[in-house]
C-alpha cells in the first residue's frame, strides 16, 4: 500500500515542478514586464476549475548544441480544455519563462494535437501566444512544427471560430498562424507582431524604428489591419475574448446561442431623426445601431481600422446578428481598399457560422483616386461583391440615404442576393449623386443658360426629384419596401424571424476562386 502512495506523491511532485514552468526568478520577471504567466492567463480565460491539462509530461528531444542538458517543463506550452461561459473550448498558452516560449518540434506536436481534438470535438481554439519564435537549436523540424499548425489553422477555418491573443513577442513564421485565425487580440505595449524585427530591418534597409512601433497593438489595430482587439492589459483582454465566444456558435454546424429577452417596444421615434436629411452632413452610424439593436450588445470588431466601414456583432431580440455600415463619419461613407477587405473578410466569417449579416447602407461610391485605383481598389472592392454574393445565410439592407453606383451593387443589393432590401423615404439610389448626374445630363442646357449657377441647381432638383428616391427602386423589386425609420427595429425582427429556415442550394463546386 505504501508504495502506490510513494507513486502518486512522486506524481504530484513532477506536476508541482511542471506548473512552475521556468521557475521563480523567471516568473517573477514576467510580471516586471507586466505579463502574466501562462497558467496564470488560462485561470482567467475558462470558467473557475473548469481546465484540464493534456500531455503536461512532453519534453524535448533533441540533443544539439547543449539542450540535452536543458529542461523544459511543458516543453514551454500549456495545453488542454476547459469552459468558458459554460461551453467548452480548447486552448494552447506559451510559456516565456521555459525557451522563451520557443516553438520546437515536441511544443508544436501538443498545439496540433490539442488542434485536432478541437475540430474532432466541434468547439472554440484560442491560442495564447508569447514566443520568442522558432527554436533555432531544434533547426528545421522547428519550421516543420509551424507548418503543421497553420496547416490546421487552414482546413479548420471556417469549422471551428479559432482565435489568437498576442500576449507577449510573436515574430517571424510564427505571425502567419494569427493572420489565419478568425479573430486577433493584443495588449498594449507588451505585445507586437512582426515578420521582420527593427534589428533585422535596420540592418537591412538602414530604417530604425522601435519594436513597439513597428508591430504594437496600436499599430495593427490602426494601420495594418491585422488585429481585431486591444486593450490596456491582460485582464482586459481576455475578458474581450471571453465576451466574443459569447455571440458566436461552437462551429459551422451549429448557429449562435439566442439570448432570452423581455418584451419591450420595439417602435424606435428617435430614429427619425438619427442622421441629417441633407445627403452631404456626416453623422455617426453607432447612433442608428444604437437604436436598432438590444441595448449594449454592439460589440464593434477592428474599431479604430478602416473607420469608414463599421462592423461588428450584436443581438437583435436575443438574436445574434453580424452589421456592416458605412460611416459617414469618414471618407463620406466611401469604400477603399481597407474598408474593402474589412467588411469582406467579416462577411465571410459570418457566412461561416452562420450569423445572419445585416448592412446599414449610407455610401457614395468607391473611393477615387490615383492611389486608390493604383493600389488595387478593383480588386479589393470585388472582395466584397464576391463575399456577399457567396454568402448564404439570411441578408439584410437598409438603405438610410445614399447608395450610389458600384457601390449600391456591392452592398447587398437584391442583384447580389440580398433577401430583403428596405429604404427610408429620404433614400437616393441612383447611378450617381444628384449633382454629377445633372452635371454631366444637362451640361450644354446649363453652359448656355443666361444662369448657369441656377439651371444647375434646377436641374440637380429634377434629377432627384424623378431619379434619386426610393420609389424607382421600388417599383422594379430592387427595394421591398420603403419603411417609416422608427419602424427599423420591429421590420428586422420580423425579417429575421422570417428567415430563420432560410436554405440555400449552390452550384457544387470545390470551391471558388476570390479575388484575394
Amino acid at each position: 500500500m505504501s508504495d502506490i502512495y510513494e507513486k502518486i506523491n512522486e506524481l504530484y511532485d513532477r506536476r508541482r515542478k511542471i506548473e512552475l514552468g521556468g521557475g521563480d526568478e523567471r516568473i517573477d520577471r514576467q510580471h516586471e514586464k507586466g505579463k502574466l504567466t501562462a497558467r496564470e492567463r488560462i485561470d482567467l480565460l475558462v470558467d473557475d476549475g473548469t481546465f484540464v491539462e493534456l500531455n503536461p509530461f512532453i519534453e524535448h528531444r533533441s540533443t544539439d548544441f547543449g539542450l540535452e542538458n536543458q529542461k523544459g517543463p511543458g516543453d514551454g506550452v500549456v495545453t488542454g480544455y476547459g469552459k468558458v461561459n459554460g461551453r467548452p473550448v480548447y486552448l494552447f498558452s506559451q510559456d516565456f519563462t521555459v525557451f522563451g516560449g520557443a516553438l520546437g518540434e515536441m511544443h508544436a506536436y501538443k498545439i496540433a494535437a490539442v488542434m485536432d481534438l478541437a475540430a474532432k470535438n466541434g468547439a472554440p481554439f484560442i491560442g495564447l501566444n508569447d514566443s520568442g519564435g522558432a527554436r533555432i537549436q531544434e533547426g528545421v523540424v522547428s519550421l516543420d512544427g509551424y507548418g503543421q499548425i497553420f496547416y490546421r489553422n487552414s482546413i479548420y477555418s471556417g469549422v471551428i471560430p479559432q482565435i489568437s491573443v498576442i500576449m507577449g513577442p510573436c515574430a517571424g513564421g510564427a505571425v502567419y498562424s494569427p493572420a489565419i485565425t478568425d479573430f486577433v487580440f493584443m495588449v498594449e505595449k507588451t505585445s507586437q507582431m512582426f515578420i521582420t524585427g527593427p534589428k533585422v530591418i535596420e540592418t537591412v534597409t538602414g530604417e530604425k524604428i522601435s519594436a513597439e512601433d513597428l508591430g504594437g497593438a496600436r499599430i495593427h489595430n490602426t494601420v495594418s489591419g491585422n488585429a481585431h482587439f486591444h486593450a490596456d492589459t491582460e485582464t482586459e483582454i481576455l475578458e474581450m475574448v471571453r465576451s466574443l465566444l459569447s455571440y458566436l456558435p461552437q462551429c459551422y454546424e451549429e448557429k449562435p446561442p439566442r439570448m432570452e429577452t423581455e418584451e419591450e417596444d420595439n417602435y424606435r421615434p428617435d430614429l427619425a431623426d438619427a442622421i441629417p436629411f441633407d445627403a452631404v452632413r456626416p453623422y455617426d452610424v453607432r447612433s442608428v445601431i444604437a437604436q436598432v439593436v438590444d441595448e449594449g450588445s454592439f460589440l464593434e470588431i477592428q474599431k479604430d481600422f478602416a473607420k469608414n466601414i463599421v462592423i461588428g456583432l450584436a443581438r437583435i431580440k436575443g438574436e445574434v446578428a453580424g452589421l456592416v455600415c458605412n460611416q459617414p463619419k469618414f471618407l463620406a461613407g466611401g469604400l477603399d481598399i481597407d474598408s474593402s477587405d474589412k467588411a469582406a473578410r467579416f462577411i465571410r466569417f459570418c457566412d461561416s457560422f452562420n450569423i445572419p449579416i445585416i448592412t446599414f447602407e449610407d455610401v457614395t461610391g468607391f473611393f477615387p483616386g490615383i492611389k486608390q485605383e493604383h493600389g488595387g481598389i478593383i480588386r479589393h472592392g470585388a472582395k466584397i461583391l464576391y463575399a456577399y454574393s457567396e454568402a448564404t445565410v439570411p441578408k439584410l439592407t437598409i438603405i438610410l440615404r445614399k447608395a450610389y453606383g458600384g457601390a449600391y451593387v456591392a452592398l447587398n443589393s437584391k442583384s447580389i442576393g440580398a433577401d430583403l432590401v428596405f429604404a427610408w423615404p429620404n433614400a437616393e439610389i441612383a447611378v450617381m449623386g444628384p449633382q454629377g448626374a445633372a452635371n454631366i445630363i444637362f451640361n450644354k442646357e446649363i453652359q448656355s443658360s443666361d444662369n448657369p449657377e441656377a439651371v444647375r441647381q434646377q436641374k440637380i432638383e429634377e434629377y432627384r426629384e424623378k431619379f434619386a428616391n426610393p420609389y424607382i427602386a421600388a417599383s422594379r423589386g430592387m427595394v421591398d419596401d420603403v419603411i417609416d425609420p422608427r419602424e427599423t427595429r420591429i421590420k428586422i425582427i420580423q425579417a429575421l424571424e422570417m428567415l430563420r429556415t432560410k436554405k440555400e442550394i449552390r452550384p457544387r463546386r470545390k470551391h471558388g476562386n476570390m479575388p484575394l
